[in-house]
């Protein structure tokens, strides 16, 4: 892809997590295809479940449960990347850059 580790790696890192939750929830969040909006749905969700199985030491959670959370997670990220590559990169710098009043 010709893009440099380094620099690629410092992008991938980037992400407040707290704030991608925030912009994901925000109303604005509809101005994005349905593809997007779809995606950022299962970001927080995802996210909530991660933070549950992290934090919670009486957590219980089904094999079950979690397969279908991944191939949900899957037929998701296979719709978000048919949005077209304008909307993704705008999906990702609205949720990694903070917006400032001018």
């Amino acid at each position: 892809m010709g893009r440099s580790k380094p620099a690629w790696r410092q992008a991938y890192r980037a992400l407040e997590h707290g704030h991608a939750r925030s912009q994901c929830t925000r109303p604005t969040i509809r101005v994005f295809p349905p593809e997007i909006g779809t995606y950022a749905i299962l970001f927080v969700d995802m996210q909530h479940k991660r933070h549950r199985a992290d934090y919670d030491p009486y957590g219980r959670w089904h094999k079950s449960e979690v397969a279908e959370d991944i191939d949900t997670a899957a037929d998701i990220i296979d719709q978000f990347e048919r949005a077209s590559v304008q909307d993704r990169r705008a999906f990702a710098v609205y949720v990694l850059l903070r917006s400032r009043n001018i």
